[in-house]
């Protein structure tokens, strides 16, 4: 039809007995609060989904007539009056007693940085596990009332939502964000003035705009380049989500890094500790070097206590995921912010130096450098990264460098069904909430009568397949499908069709996730779908990078295979995965598939989320799952060795996984008593629930970051920090000391090592070492006892310290120590020497020690 369409937004005005909708709408509480998203829902359902689970959209587009009798509506104004008592009930409880001990409520702040959160699907800033990881850390630092705000950018077309065409290729949408349809305001200062910042890129300067969102007890700030102040170009700085070329990733991340201190600092905001949450913010770290540079300190000196206030976290598996930039790219960008750090050029880079990234400037190995406090995300991943990054400290052996690990965790209030709240609630009453890191407390759930287990669950099936239903037929209407292909392809997912098992696999399609590891033995698989006796659904969904084209490619496979006919029906490849999706999948899946490439996933989460509700894991032992898995909480595929090739490994692997859908998870689901379930199967569903809600939620993460990163971080950079920096100079000059003598110092023993002695006696050692310049108070000579494995490795179990003894006449220091055996029979000892300094964040961070 021509002529101009225009556009009319007709809104409410809000009912005064319901203005605390708007107050709900402006707080990402609602993120984790189902009873407050309800509301909304319960409102008007249609809307509520059309709306995308906007809160603010949602309240500028529901009609008048429908808040006018919501407001004379006795038993809708007694479902807002519990969720306003709740939500106010939850901000006056401001602090929480394991924190307020280790953390000042009132002086220290944990500022967290990262390229991604994902709250919900109404705040589309992130693309999948970072984000959804970094939003489960904020919601539960709330929980905790940990005092700590967030720093991000702010994406006006955010990550890219996902439709598969009729031949599967995925096609990626970039639609511009209302920010009006957002939780979020400008952040002001006190005199209400909108708060802007600048950093410097070549040849110009680039204004910031600084959002902020409530986030129940913390504050997210968000950086917006989107300004008339800046460039056509700059202003698409902050457009999309891992978007653009290596120019707008190294804009980017100085936005983030260098704009995000700076905006904390316009907003009067003094972080303690600062976490770097994969290297995209690093440069944060020279930022605020800058700062004390440009009040006299000198730069080794600042950077000894920023590093001590610093802790990173890596998620990074390969070394091809880490962010590098071309040493021209770095100079082009940094020749002017570098003479203001009192550096020169060779210096700067080698803060970015690594082994594989010659000529270039490597994030990563900046955040390495830049903290003292470093983890990976499971404890497979954190030996990884130890190995990985092991060049920051060449003489000191992997397994005792500083990187150590946090296992990721979900956050229960987010991801755990409704229907299992209500029914915690009913049995346990609200201290459920209360005690998520209480192992003992979730044998709670052996109580659950099992007839009752198995029919929650089958209602949260339901509710899935309805949902994937209404999903599936609108991508093949779309895709040009006929009334009667659309009914052959979903005739499965009837919501009835409770008593079929269901499997799912969602996630990032990247090459090393394997959704494709299933098909390596197609003929067989349709088999076991196919059963008429036992049939089953294999439900898949995620995206691919828009510049991944292998993982596009996983995506068209599994799509191709969904139309053969052996498999109609039975596969179904669901486009548009996000937040709202995965929360089906994961409460309503029967089993949930994990087919990494060893030793490749760094933690994986959606597997935790799974668990919670009950779903049990057939996963491969990676990331997580190393830790995850005790024998009754779901199956095992035992990862295959570096000596498989890849072929041979996938194929023995793919036939595994095929093992065991056949001989052990199909039958014991359709192993019926006489009831009409399968005890075998809530018995393990229900060791899935309790083994994983007390040891993998993100309240039990965050508190490890509290007690083993936090703390420390706080403590040591506020002690360097004293008297303006006097020990952090002492520390960078000795440094600089060990540095210039470590080359030169010499270590041998002088006794006879004696291979055997009586039980009882004391064994003599003796070591003499040339310091060099060094003193004896700058080393440690320590003797490590224990004992060798089956495998070959040396198992520490004892370690002891030689004391200095003076020196002989060539001037080399004696060590001594009579060490007495605690343990009887063959054993083996190890001798060793490296610097040691009181203020020293790490024994070993210095990366010297020789070995006898």
């Amino acid at each position: 039809m021509p002529g101009t369409r225009y556009t009319l937004e007709v809104q409410p005005q809000i009912p005064a007995r319901l203005n605390g909708l708007v107050e709900l709408a402006n707080d990402l509480l609602y993120s984790w609060d189902r009873q407050v998203r309800s509301l909304f829902a319960h409102l008007d359902y249609d809307l509520w989904e059309s709306s995308g689970h906007s809160p603010k959209v949602f309240l500028r587009r529901i009609s008048q007539q429908q808040l006018d009798e919501a407001a004379q509506d006795r038993i809708f104004m007694e479902s807002y009056h519990r969720a306003m008592s709740a939500y106010n009930s939850y901000h006056r409880e401001h602090t929480h007693s394991d924190t307020e001990q280790l953390l000042d409520h009132k002086t220290d702040l944990v500022a967290y940085f990262c390229a991604e959160f994902g709250f919900h699907e109404s705040l589309p800033i992130y693309s999948g596990g970072l984000g959804i990881l970094a939003g489960d850390h904020c919601k539960a630092a709330s929980d905790l009332g940990i005092p700590f705000i967030a720093v991000g950018l702010l994406y006006r077309q955010g990550y890219f939502t996902q439709t598969i065409d009729g031949y599967g290729n995925q096609i990626a949408h970039y639609t511009p964000t209302n920010f009006a349809d957002l939780p979020i305001i400008p952040a002001c200062d006190k005199k209400g003035a909108e708060i802007h910042v600048h950093v410097d890129l070549p040849g110009r300067r680039v204004m910031l705009k600084v959002w902020q969102a409530k986030a129940g007890h913390i504050t997210l700030y968000l950086l917006d380049c989107d300004l008339p102040d800046n460039s056509e170009q700059d202003r698409t700085i902050t457009y999309q989500l891992y978007g653009g070329n290596i120019e707008t990733r190294i804009q980017q991340e100085i936005v983030l890094g260098i704009g995000g201190v700076r905006a904390l600092r316009a907003l009067g905001r003094r972080p303690t500790v600062w976490h770097i949450n994969e290297g995209h913010s690093a440069f944060q770290i020279l930022e605020r070097c800058r700062e004390r540079t440009q009040r006299g300190w000198d730069f080794d000196s600042a950077l000894e206590c920023i590093a001590a206030g610093t802790v990173f976290t890596t998620h990074t598996p390969v070394p091809a995921g880490h962010d590098i930039f071309d040493h021209s790219l770095i100079s082009g960008y940094f020749t002017d912010y570098i003479k203001q750090l009192g550096i020169n050029l060779d210096n700067f880079l080698q803060l970015g130096s690594s082994p594989g990234s010659q000529g270039s400037f490597n994030m990563t190995a900046l955040a390495l450098r830049g903290s003292r406090l470093h983890n990976g995300v499971s404890r497979i991943h954190g030996g990884e990264a130890s190995h990985m990054e092991g060049y920051i400290w060449p003489q000191v052996p992997h397994e005792e460098n500083p990187i150590s690990y946090v296992t990721n965790g979900v956050h229960v209030p987010t991801f755990l069904a409704r229907e299992w709240v209500n029914l915690f609630d009913m049995r346990l009453g609200g201290e459920w909430r209360r005690e998520l890191r209480n192992e003992s407390y979730w044998r709670h759930i052996d109580e659950i009568p099992n007839h009752s287990y198995w029919s929650l669950r089958q209602s949260l099936k339901s509710k899935l397949l309805e949902n994937a239903l209404r999903r599936a037929t609108r991508q093949h209407r779309r895709n040009g499908c006929s009334v009667t292909q659309i009914e052959r392809l979903t005739r499965y997912l009837a919501p009835d069709n409770i008593d079929t098992l269901v499997l799912g696999f969602a996630r990032r399609f990247a090459t090393y996730k394997r959704a494709a590891l299933l098909f390596n033995d197609p003929e067989r698989l349709a088999r076991l779908l196919n059963d008429p006796k036992r049939p089953v659904i294999l439900i898949f969904a995620g995206k691919a990078h828009p510049r991944d084209l292998p993982g596009q490619q996983l995506i068209q496979t599994i799509h191709n295979f969904s139309r053969r006919p052996e498999f109609e029906g039975r596969i179904l490849m669901l486009e548009g995965y996000d937040l709202a999706l995965a929360r089906k999948l994961v409460t309503g899946v029967d089993v949930w598939l994990n087919t990494p490439e060893y030793p490749l996933e760094a933690s994986g989460t959606s597997g935790q989320k799974a668990g919670i509700n009950g779903v049990i894991n057939l996963s491969v032992l990676d990331g997580w799952r190393g830790e995850g898995y005790n024998g009754e909480n779901g199956w095992a595929i035992s990862p295959h060795g570096p000596q498989y090739d890849a072929l041979q490994r996938d194929g023995e692997e793919g036939q595994e996984l095929l093992d065991l859908l056949e001989h052990e998870v199909i039958p014991l689901y359709y192993d019926r008593n006489g009831h009409g379930y399968s005890e075998g199967w809530v018995k393990k569903s229900k060791a899935s629930m309790k083994s994983l809600m007390p040891h993998f939620n993100s309240q039990r993460m965050v508190m490890d970051y509290v007690t083993r990163y936090y703390a420390i971080a706080n403590r040591q950079c506020k002690i360097l920090s004293e008297q303006d920096g006097a020990p952090a100079r002492e520390l960078a000059q000795w440094k600089k000391k060990i540095a210039h003598n470590w080359h030169k110092v010499q270590i041998r023993r002088i006794d006879d090592a004696p291979q055997e002695i009586k039980a009882g006696s004391a064994l003599p050692i003796r070591v003499t070492a040339n310091l060099n310049d060094l003193a004896p108070e700058d080393v440690v000579v320590e003797c490590l006892i224990g004992i060798t494995s089956e495998s070959g490795e040396f198992v520490i179990n004892n370690r002891q310290q030689l004391a200095a003894a003076g020196s002989n006449a060539t001037g080399e220091t004696l060590f001594k120590l009579d060490f007495s055996p605690s343990l009887s029979g063959l054993q083996h000892y190890k001798l060793r020497i490296y610097p040691y300094h009181k203020l020293l964040s790490h024994p070993f961070e210095t990366g010297y020690m020789i070995w006898l």
